[in-house]
């Protein structure tokens, strides 16, 4: 009888792999491999990033990027939408390689349609972003137009609320920031 093992994908291996326009993400030592996402899906993304970034402009105490490389250990690298990071957390976790190598304080995800990629955000990437310390996490559901909005609590990203495209989006990690959920789904 023979044994098959599951082959575990490190970092070092996405420098084998075929700069083809897909994005190669590993959690706890898996490969995911997706295409670019729809356009809608950039578009919310997007809009996210520049309301996080005005934000930014203004107070000065963070920045917004779409798209980082989040290089949390061997095992887990992956690439989320759009992250918001403060200027002190930036300075400690960001390599020579322009990676970041630790949890920025807020992630987002904007889901791509299909069971396999939403069970991979709501599960396996909101584990291993709590596990790796972000302090909030949203998720942004452009089919049914609302945000889910985890919040550490207890050492854990817990769902603090849910908001619809009438609500507006504040966080306790942005002082005076407030953006109308309806406005990140134009």
């Amino acid at each position: 009888m023979s044994t098959t093992e599951k082959v575990r994908w490190t970092t070092e291996d996405l420098e084998f792999l075929p700069d083809n326009g897909n994005r190669y993400e590993i959690i706890e030592g898996e490969l995911i491999v997706t295409r670019a996402p729809h356009w809608k899906h950039q578009s919310v993304a997007n809009n996210v990033c520049v309301e996080l970034t005005n934000w930014s402009r203004r107070t000065k105490l963070g920045k917004a990027v779409q798209v980082p490389g989040i290089i949390f250990t061997d095992a887990d690298n992956v690439i989320p939408d759009v992250v918001w990071i403060s200027n002190e957390r930036l300075a400690e976790v960001l390599d020579e390689a322009g990676h970041l190598r630790g949890a920025p304080e807020l992630v987002v995800e904007v889901l791509s349609p299909g069971e396999e990629q939403e069970k991979r955000d709501r599960q396996s990437k909101l584990k291993l972003y709590s596990v790796q310390g972000v302090r909030e996490y949203w998720i942004f559901d452009r089919q049914q137009q609302k945000v889910e909005v985890y919040r550490r609590e207890n050492g854990i990203l817990k769902l603090a609320m849910t908001l619809f495209k009438e609500d507006d989006l504040t966080s306790p990690l942005l002082p005076e920031f407030s953006v109308p959920v309806g406005g990140l789904f134009e």
